[in-house]
C-alpha cells in the first residue's frame, strides 16, 4: 500500500538525523521503488546509504536500479567491496552488468573475486556484447523449461523459480543444449491439463531476435508484435536472454532522443535525462560541428544574391518577397524530411523505395504548389498595390513571376527533403542527420537560383 503522505526531503533528513530506522524502514517498504529513488537522488552518499540500508536487499537493489546512471557510479565509491558485491549480487541481470560496466577498472577487479561464480560468468558474457546489440541490454533471468516436462510440473517449477527470473509470464523451451523450440505462456500452462507435456502445447513459431541485432530493431519487435518479453539466441540457434518490455521502452525512449537530435544535427551520445548534467562545453560541441559547417556553406546565398544585385536594384519588389520563397520551401523541405526519416526508421521504406517516394513526395508538392502559388500571389497583389513598379512592367506580371517561383521551389523542396535522407540511408549514414539543418542551408541555396533564375528569365532582368 503506498503512503498517502510521501516523506518530503526535509522530513528525510529529519529521519535520518532522529536515526528513525522505523519510519526509514516504512518509507523503503510502502514507496513505490521508482518514487524511492527520486526520493533520495538529492542526499549526499552517507544520507543515502543511511536511507537504503533499512529496505530489505532485494528491495535495496530495485531502488537503486531506478535511480540515474552516473548517480549509481557515485554512490558505490563509498561502499566496502563486500556491501557492492551483495548489491550486485541482487540486482537483476541486466542492470548488474550495465552498473558493472560503468564501474572504474579498480572496482571490478576488485568486486569480482566477491562475487559468486555464476554471478561472475554472468557479468562477464552480458558485458562482452558489442553497446547497442540486442545481447547488450538482455536479461539472463528468463524462465526455461525442458519439452518433456507436464504442465503441472511446470507450473511447481515457475513457482520455485518465479522470486528470481524478471517474468515468469512466458517460459520458453529449450532442449538440452539450450536450444530454443518454442514458448509457453503461464496462463496455457494453467488451463492445459495436468499431465500434457509442455513440448505438446508450446508455441513452435517464435518471434527472436539475435545477439548482434540492433537493440532498436529488437524493442520494435516487441512493440510490434505486444510481447512481454523478447528471446535472444545466438549463433547457434542457443537461449542466452530474453529483453523485456519494460526495456524495450527505454530502448525507444533512446532511439527517440538520439533521432531527434541527430534530425538537429546535434552530435554527441545523445543519452536521455542528462541535460542538466552536461557541462556547457559539451553542449557547445556537439552543437558547433555542424552549426559553424553550415553557416560557411550560407555564404553560397550571399554569392547568389550579390550575383543578383543588378536584378534587385532594378526591382526592388522582389527583395520584399526573398523571405517568403526561403520560408516556404524550408517549411515543406522540412516536412517531406520528416515523414520520410520517420518511415525509414519504421523500416516502412528503404532506399530501394526511392522512386515510389519521389513520385508521392511530387504529387503532394504539385498540389502544395498550385495552393501556395495562388495564395502568394494574391499576396503580392494586396500589399504591393501603389509600389513603385518600373516601366514596362506590371504588378500582376510581377506576382505572376513570383508565384511561379515560389511554386518551383516548393516542388524542388519537396524533392530533396524526401532523397536527402534516402540518399543518405543508401550511402549507410545516418538519415536524420541530413534532414535539418543540413536540408534548410540547401534549400535555401536552390531557392535562391530558383528565384532570381525565374525573375531573370521571364522579365528580362
Amino acid at each position: 500500500m503506498l503512503q498517502k503522505n510521501p516523506l518530503s526531503l526535509h522530513e528525510l533528513r529529519e529521519k535520518i538525523s532522529a536515526r528513525d530506522s522505523k519510519a526509514l524502514r516504512v518509507f523503503c517498504k510502502q514507496e513505490h521503488p521508482a518514487a524511492v529513488a527520486d526520493a533520495v537522488a538529492a542526499l549526499s552518499a552517507d544520507e543515502f546509504w543511511a536511507v537504503l540500508r533499512h529496505a530489505e536487499p532485494p528491495q535495496r537493489a530495485e531502488i537503486f536500479s531506478h535511480l540515474d546512471e552516473d548517480l549509481q557510479v557515485e554512490a558505490v565509491r563509498t561502499l566496502p567491496r563486500d556491501e557492492l558485491a551483495r548489491l550486485l549480487a541482487d540486482m537483476s541481470a541486466d542492470d548488474r552488468a550495465d552498473l558493472f560496466k560503468r564501474l572504474p577498472e579498480n572496482m571490478r577487479e576488485a568486486v569480482l573475486p566477491a562475487l559468486a561464480h555464476a554471478e561472475r560468468e554472468d557479468i562477464r558474457r552480458l558485458a562482452a556484447y558489442r553497446e547497442g546489440t540486442a545481447g547488450a541490454v538482455m536479461t539472463s533471468d528468463y524462465a526455461a523449461l525442458p519439452p518433456h516436462m507436464t504442465a503441472s510440473e511446470a507450473i511447481e517449477h515457475l513457482r520455485e523459480i518465479a522470486p528470481d527470473k524478471e517474468t515468469i509470464y512466458y517460459a520458453y523451451v529449450v532442449d538440452e543444449r539450450r536450444k530454443l523450440l518454442g514458448f509457453v505462456s503461464l496462463r496455457e500452462l494453467i488451463v492445459a491439463p495436468r499431465h500434457a507435456l509442455v513440448g505438446d502445447i508450446m508455441h513452435r513459431e517464435v518471434v527472436f531476435a539475435r545477439v548482434d541485432d540492433d537493440q532498436e530493431d529488437a524493442a520494435r519487435k516487441i512493440q510490434k508484435y505486444d510481447l512481454i518479453a523478447l528471446p535472444v539466441i545466438n549463433g547457434d540457434d542457443a537461449l542466452v536472454g530474453i529483453i523485456t518490455h519494460d526495456d524495450a521502452m527505454d530502448i525507444i525512449t533512446q532511439e527517440h532522443t538520439e533521432d531527434m537530435e541527430k534530425l538537429m544535427a546535434i552530435a554527441g551520445s545523445h543519452e536521455v535525462g542528462v541535460y542538466l548534467k552536461t557541462p556547457s562545453w559539451v553542449h557547445f560541441r556537439n552543437r558547433a560541428y555542424w552549426i559553424i559547417g553550415l553557416a560557411a556553406l550560407g555564404l553560397v546565398s550571399g554569392i547568389i544574391i550579390h550575383s543578383f544585385e543588378t536584378a534587385l536594384a532594378q526591382m526592388l519588389i522582389l527583395a520584399l518577397y526573398m523571405p517568403m520563397v526561403a520560408d516556404t520551401g524550408g517549411n515543406v523541405g522540412s516536412q517531406s524530411a520528416t515523414v520520410v526519416v520517420r518511415a525509414l526508421a519504421l523500416r516502412e521504406i528503404s532506399p530501394k523505395d526511392a522512386l515510389r517516394v519521389f513520385l508521392k513526395e511530387f504529387q503532394i508538392a504539385f498540389l502544395l504548389a498550385l495552393a501556395l502559388g495562388v495564395l502568394s500571389w494574391g499576396k503580392v497583389m494586396f500589399l504591393s498595390q501603389g509600389s513603385d513598379i518600373p516601366s514596362g512592367y506590371n504588378l500582376v506580371q510581377i506576382g505572376a513571376v513570383i508565384a511561379l517561383a515560389l511554386s518551383l521551389q516548393v516542388v524542388t523542396a519537396a524533392v530533396i527533403g524526401a532523397m536527402l535522407p534516402l540518399a543518405a540511408a543508401k550511402m549507410q549514414w545516418d538519415p536524420a542527420v541530413v534532414a535539418s539543418p543540413a536540408l534548410t542551408t540547401v534549400v535555401d541555396i536552390t531557392g535562391l537560383l530558383i528565384y532570381f533564375g525565374t525573375a531573370k528569365l521571364l522579365l528580362g532582368l
